[in-house]
C-alpha cells in the first residue's frame, strides 16, 4: 500500500521567501509534488465543484521517493563529559512518578547504551520496579530489580549505586510521605558482580536509554512515562544521609559537593528546552520533542498554584513516550515564492499512484504592505491545536455527541498505521495525561481541503465565496497576527475570521482588540471563537500549548498546579475566567454544540432596524440559511449567543436568532453550575446562535454570524440565496470608507 505524509516550513511565507517540504513516502519508487492555489473544499455534489489553480513552478515534477522515520517520545540529553566518562563507582538518583510503571522497560537516568551493554542506568523493569544495570562495553552486564512495582503517580526517591571496589550494585526505592494512608516501607536489592564500568564517550540520558550502536546518533528507546524531578549524579557511593542532603535545594560545599558530578534542576529555565545543572560541572543539556514543564515536583505542597511564584515546587518534567514536537526530517524541495505570486490560500499536493497528500500553506502580501482593503484570517493556530486529532476516532462517546457513525477516508486511516505522527491537544497520552502542547513541524492529517468539514476545510467556503466576488483579497495568518501586532491589521479596512477561531494568544486578543477599537470592521465568520488562552513558544514558531483549567468544554483537565503555562507564566484555561470574554469582542460567545443537524436563522425585530438596513438590502425572507452543505442549515455545530452579563454592548442589534435545534445541542458546561436536566436545546431556550452586529468607536464596526456552520450555507445553489446575498450586504458595507457612526448615539438596550 502506498503512503505519503509531509509537512512544509513557514506556513506563511511572503512573496520572494522560500517553502521546505518534508517527504516521506512509502509502497512507491517515485511521487509526484505540484504547487497549486486552493479555491474551495471538496464538499460534494451539493458544494461548488472542487477546484484549485495550477501554480506554475520549478518545483513541480516527479521526486524520488524514500521513507522518513518519525522517533516519537521525549527525553533530556547531556552531552558526553569527562567527569561522566571517567566514573567507576557512582551514585544516581532522581525523584519519580510513574504513570505507567510495568508492561515494559522504561529508563530513568544514565548513560545506557543497549546495543553494546555500555554505560550505567537506573529505570523501571517490566514490573515496574526499580531497575539497574552496568556494563562495559563488550556485552557483559550486571543487573539488579528491587522487584517490587511502584505505584503509578505517586512519589518515590529511586537511587542506584556502584562500588568499583566490591562490585556491589544496589538500588533503592523510598515512597515520598503524601496525605494518603499507602504504605511508606523503603525497598532495596542489591548483587555483586564481576562486570566493571569501562570509558565510553556517551551522553546522559533522562527518561529513556540510547538504542544506537556505538559511533552513531543518539536513539532514544525504552521512553518513561511520568515525572522526574531533581536527578543526582555522584562519581561515589553515597551513604543514606548524603542522598538526602544533595536530593534538597541547599548549596552543598567541601567534599560533597565535589564528589557530585551533576546536580540538574529542571526548575531553572522552565520556559525553554533547557536542562540546567547547579554543579560546578554545569553539565547543562537540552529536552527533546517536548516533554511538558512547569509541572509540580515531589515537594509541591498546593500552596502555590503559579509556578512563577514558587519555582521550587515546580522542579519536574513530564516526560511522554508519544510525544513529538518536531518530526527533524531532511527537505526534499523548497518551493520559491515568485515575486507576483498573489495573495492566497495555496497547497502542495504529492501524489503517487492513487495515493496523495495535502500540504497547504498560506501566501502573505509582501511583508510591510497590503495588497487589497480586505484580509481573511487564517486560523493557523487552532489549526495546530487540532492537528492529528483523533478523538474522533478513539473516544467512545464521538458517536454519543455526533448522533452518528463516525467514518473515514483513506487519509484518516492513516492514523491507525503511522501513530507515531504525535497527537493533538484533544487527546491523551499513552499515560492518560492531557496533551497540552501542539506543533506544527511534523505531518497533519486534518488540514487539507478534503476529507472532514471542520477547520481548516470550513474556511475554504469562506475563500470560495470572496473568490466568487471577484473582490481583492489577502490572506494572512494567526501566527503572524501573534508576531506582529497591530501593524499587520491596520493597512485593511475589514478582517475576515474563519469559521473557528477558538485559540488565541493574549497578544492576538490585545490586537483585533486594539484593531476594533481603532477604527478596524471585523467580521467574525464562525462560533466558538476567542475561547481558549494559548501561549507560542518564545523561539519557536508553530509551537503552541493549551492548558484546559477547570472550566470549558474540555477533552481532559489540567493537573492541580499545573493551570499555568510553561511558556509564558501566564494562567491557561477560558478567556472567560480571566475577564476576556469573546463577547467583549465578538459580542457572542460560545453556548452548545451539536452535530447531527443544523437549523436556521429566523430574524428579530433588531434586523429592522435602520442601522442594518444595509444587511438586509434585497432580503425579504424571515428565515435565514434554512439549507446549506453542513448538516442542512447556517445555524449550528458550534454556535454563540450574546450575554450582556459577559460583554455584549448595550448597543448591539441581534438581527436573528436560531431555533429547533436538537437535543444533541446541550449548555456548555461554564453555564452549568448546578446539574440539571434542563441542559439540551429541546429543554432550554438559552440554547441558540445569535447574529449580531454593532457599531464601535472609530467608526468600525463588527458583524458576528454566531456558528460555524454559517460558512457551508454561502456556496448553496452557486451562491443565490440569503446567507451570501447577508454577508456580502455586510462585507460591501464595511469595504466602503464611510465612517460608522459612535456607540454613543444609540442607546443602550438589556441585551439577553
Amino acid at each position: 500500500m502506498t503512503s505519503i505524509l509531509a509537512y512544509c516550513d513557514p506556513i506563511s511565507p511572503a512573496p520572494g521567501e522560500s517553502v521546505q517540504c518534508m517527504v516521506s513516502c512509502e509502497g512507491a519508487s517515485r511521487y509526484r509534488a505540484d504547487i497549486v492555489r486552493l479555491v474551495n473544499p471538496e464538499a460534494g455534489p451539493q458544494a461548488t465543484a472542487f477546484r484549485y489553480e495550477a501554480v506554475d513552478s520549478p518545483v513541480n515534477g516527479e521526486y524520488t521517493a524514500r521513507r522518513q522515520a518519525l522517533y516519537p517520545g521525549s527525553y533530556g540529553i547531556v552531552a558526553p563529559h569527562h567527569r561522566v566518562e571517567q566514573l567507576t563507582s557512582f551514585t544516581v538518583q532522581t525523584y519519580v512518578w510513574p504513570t505507567t510503571p510495568g508492561g515494559r522497560r522504561q529508563g530513568l537516568l544514565g548513560t545506557w547504551r543497549e546495543s553494546d551493554s555500555a554505560g550505567f542506568g537506573l529505570g523501571l523493569d517490566e514490573v515496574g520496579a526499580v531497575w539497574a544495570c552496568i556494563g562495559d562495553g563488550s556485552k557483559a552486564r550486571a543487573e539488579v530489580t528491587t522487584g517490587v512495582p511502584l505505584e503509578p503517580r505517586r512519589w518515590y526517591r529511586v537511587t542506584a549505586t556502584f562500588d568499583a571496589s566490591s562490585g556491589a550494585l544496589h538500588v533503592s526505592q523510598v515512597p515520598v510521605p503524601d496525605h494518603t494512608f499507602r504504605d511508606t516501607t523503603p525497598v532495596s536489592a542489591e548483587l555483586v558482580t564481576d562486570v566493571r564500568l569501562s570509558p565510553a564517550p556517551i551522553p546522559f540520558l533522562f527518561a529513556a536509554w540510547n538504542g544506537a550502536k556505538p559511533g552513531e546518533p543518539v536513539r532514544a528507546e525504552g521512553c518513561f512515562n511520568g515525572k522526574l524531578d531533581r536527578p543526582r549524579l555522584a562519581d561515589r557511593v553515597l551513604t543514606l544521609a548524603e542522598c538526602e542532603q544533595i536530593a534538597g535545594d541547599s548549596r552543598l560545599a567541601g567534599p560533597l559537593a565535589c564528589t557530585v558530578v551533576g546536580r540538574w534542576n529542571f526548575s531553572s529555565g522552565i520556559s525553554t528546552d533547557d536542562i540546567h545543572d547547579d554543579s560546578e560541572n554545569r553539565l547543562n543539556g537540552t529536552l527533546v520533542n517536548l516533554p511538558a514543564r512547569a509541572m509540580t515536583g515531589y515537594n509541591w505542597a498546593g500552596e502555590h498554584m503559579r509556578w512563577t511564584d514558587a519555582p521550587w515546587e515546580y522542579g519536574a518534567v513530564h516526560f511522554h513516550d508519544d510525544d513529538l514536537m518536531d518530526a527533524q526530517w531532511a527537505v526534499d524541495f523548497a518551493f520559491d515564492v515568485p515575486a507576483g505570486l498573489r495573495s492566497g490560500v495555496y497547497a502542495i499536493r504529492l501524489s503517487a499512484g492513487e495515493a496523495e497528500f495535502w500540504v497547504p500553506f498560506f501566501v502573505r502580501p509582501p511583508r510591510g504592505t497590503a495588497t487589497a482593503n480586505v484580509a481573511f484570517l487564517a486560523s493557523t493556530a487552532t489549526y495546530t491545536v487540532y492537528g492529528n486529532n483523533r478523538g474522533r476516532f478513539t473516544s467512545s462517546a464521538a458517536e454519543l455527541y455526533h448522533g452518528r457513525l463516525t467514518l473515514i477516508d483513506a487519509i484518516d486511516g492513516l492514523y491507525f498505521s503511522h501513530p507515531e505522527i504525535g497527537l493533538s491537544t484533544y487527546d491523551r497520552h499513552s499515560d492518560g495525561s492531557g496533551v497540552c502542547y501542539a506543533s506544527r513541524h511534523r505531518p497533519v492529517l486534518n488540514v487539507r481541503p478534503t476529507g472532514r468539514h471542520w477547520n481548516f476545510n470550513l474556511d475554504l467556503f469562506i475563500v470560495d465565496w470572496l473568490e466568487h466576488l471577484g473582490i481583492p483579497y489577502d490572506v494572512i495568518t494567526e501566527e503572524d497576527l501573534h508576531e506582529e501586532g497591530l501593524s499587520l491589521l491596520s493597512p485593511y479596512s475589514v478582517v475576515l475570521t474563519g469559521s473557528h477561531p477558538e485559540y488565541d494568544s493574549l497578544a492576538m486578543l490585545d490586537t483585533l482588540d486594539a484593531y476594533v477599537h481603532e477604527g478596524g470592521r471585523l467580521m467574525y465568520m464562525g462560533g466558538n471563537g476567542f475561547y481558549w488562552r494559548i501561549a507560542h513558544h518564545p523561539t519557536r514558531r508553530g509551537v503552541l500549548e493549551v492548558r484546559r483549567a477547570e472550566d470549558g468544554i474540555r477533552a481532559w483537565d489540567a493537573e492541580p498546579g499545573e493551570y499555568y503555562h510553561s511558556f509564558t507564566g501566564e494562567y491557561g484555561g477560558l478567556w472567560r475566567r480571566q475577564g476576556r470574554s469573546p463577547h467583549c469582542l465578538a459580542g457572542v460567545g460560545f453556548i452548545s454544540q451539536g452535530f447531527d443537524k443544523c437549523s436556521y436563522f429566523r430574524r428579530l425585530a433588531d434586523s429592522h432596524n435602520p442601522r442594518v438596513a444595509f444587511m438586509f438590502d434585497g432580503i425579504s425572507e424571515e428565515l435565514i440559511g434554512d439549507f446549506g452543505i453542513l448538516q442542512g442549515g447556517a445555524a449550528g455545530l458550534e454556535i454563540d449567543s450574546v450575554d450582556g452579563a459577559l460583554g455584549t454592548p448595550g448597543h448591539a442589534l441581534v438581527v436573528a436568532r436560531s431555533e429547533n435545534h436538537s437535543n444533541t445541542y446541550e449548555l456548555v458546561a461554564e453555564e452549568v453550575r448546578v446539574p440539571h436536566g434542563a441542559t439540551n436545546a429541546i429543554q432550554n431556550p438559552d440554547i441558540h446562535a445569535d447574529m449580531v452586529f454593532f457599531e464601535t468607536s472609530g467608526g468600525g464596526a463588527v458583524f458576528s454570524t454566531g456558528s460555524i456552520a454559517f460558512s457551508g450555507s454561502l456556496g448553496w445553489n452557486g451562491f443565490e440565496n440569503n446567507v451570501a446575498r447577508l454577508a456580502t450586504n455586510v462585507l460591501n458595507r464595511f469595504v466602503a470608507p464611510e465612517p460608522f457612526a459612535p456607540p454613543l448615539v444609540f442607546p443602550a438596550q438589556e441585551v439577553t
